[in-house]
């Protein structure tokens, strides 16, 4: 049976399909998406509005947005439109549009299911940014390319013309359950020199739960938290070089992590750094980025990132 590509239509699809929709995961959500709507096309700024015109969906660009809106939609009878910044980057511009199709779900999610209950505010703002992502960086593909890069977020993000944001939230999605990691963003902050984390992400490794050790109490730098003078970040920005170091934790030192902190330097200036900690054990996930980047190592204990 044809099935339209309306978007109304697709979440009608969905429904009878698999019932009330709060049962799918984003990920699913967005494979359904993905199978629907791009087939076999390449997910680029002119596929997108393809998309977007096959889902009734108006794309308009918007010269002057308050800073903290990147975009947003709204829906007059049939009428559906999404509004974005002229001025930002393609990447920031897919992830809004796919953000903004997927909180229209939500409504038409309810409006083809009455005993929907619909997500409010803030969860549905993380349902979106879940969905876009897993849309924009499919699972299977992106996780492969993880390890073949040494869960090197600078290279994927290069690979893939997405932010380090947008790779580094991703990685934390398709590791999680399968590996200990914590990986943060560092960006200038506000005030003059300043660095601090823009995004962090983390996950944990189910078949041993007993290695990860996120309950160490204020050693994994949060959104926000500046650097520390004189760590191994403050190092890799200093220098732009990328360092690698160990911190030992447990009384014994029986369970050490590995750090790699890497600049991203753009004419000779770092930009960005990626502060990267696994459990030394699992050395080899690294290796392939260590062999690329060849960082200075850090003899002894790291006191902290």
């Amino acid at each position: 049976m044809k099935i339209s590509s309306d978007l109304r239509c697709f979440c009608y699809l969905l429904a009878r399909k698999y019932g009330n929709p709060r049962a799918l995961s984003e990920e699913q959500k967005a494979d359904e998406f993905r199978s629907v709507y791009l087939k076999k096309l390449p997910l680029n700024m002119r596929t997108l509005r393809a998309v977007a015109f096959a889902c009734g969906i108006d794309l308009q660009e918007i010269e002057r947005m308050p800073h903290n809106l990147r975009g947003y939609h709204e829906v007059i009878g049939s009428r559906k439109n999404i509004y974005f910044r002229k001025d930002d980057t393609v990447s920031g511009i897919q992830n809004t549009i796919l953000h903004e199709i997927r909180e229209m779900m939500e409504t038409l999610f309810s409006e083809t299911d009455s005993s929907y209950e619909p997500l409010r505010t803030s969860a549905r703002h993380m349902a979106a940014n879940s969905f876009a992502t897993a849309v924009l960086l499919p699972k299977d593909d992106f996780m492969k390319k993880v390890y073949e890069t040494g869960l090197d977020v600078i290279d994927l993000a290069s690979l893939y013309s997405k932010s380090c944001a947008q790779v580094l939230l991703r990685m934390g999605e398709v590791l999680q359950g399968r590996l200990f990691l914590y990986t943060a963003l560092y960006e200038p902050a506000n005030d003059p020199g300043g660095w601090s984390v823009s995004y962090w992400t983390g996950c944990s490794n189910e078949e041993e739960p007993e290695a990860n050790v996120y309950s160490a109490n204020g050693l994994f730098p949060r959104k926000g938290r500046s650097v520390t003078a004189d760590s191994i970040v403050d190092l890799a920005l200093k220098t732009g070089r990328p360092h690698l170091g160990r911190i030992a934790l447990g009384h014994d030192e029986d369970i050490e992590l590995l750090a790699l902190a890497r600049p991203l330097v753009i004419s000779d200036e770092p930009v960005k750094a990626v502060l990267t900690a696994i459990l030394r054990t699992d050395r080899d996930k690294l290796e392939p980025q260590l062999d690329r980047i060849c960082p200075v190592e850090i003899e002894g204990y790291l006191g902290s990132f």
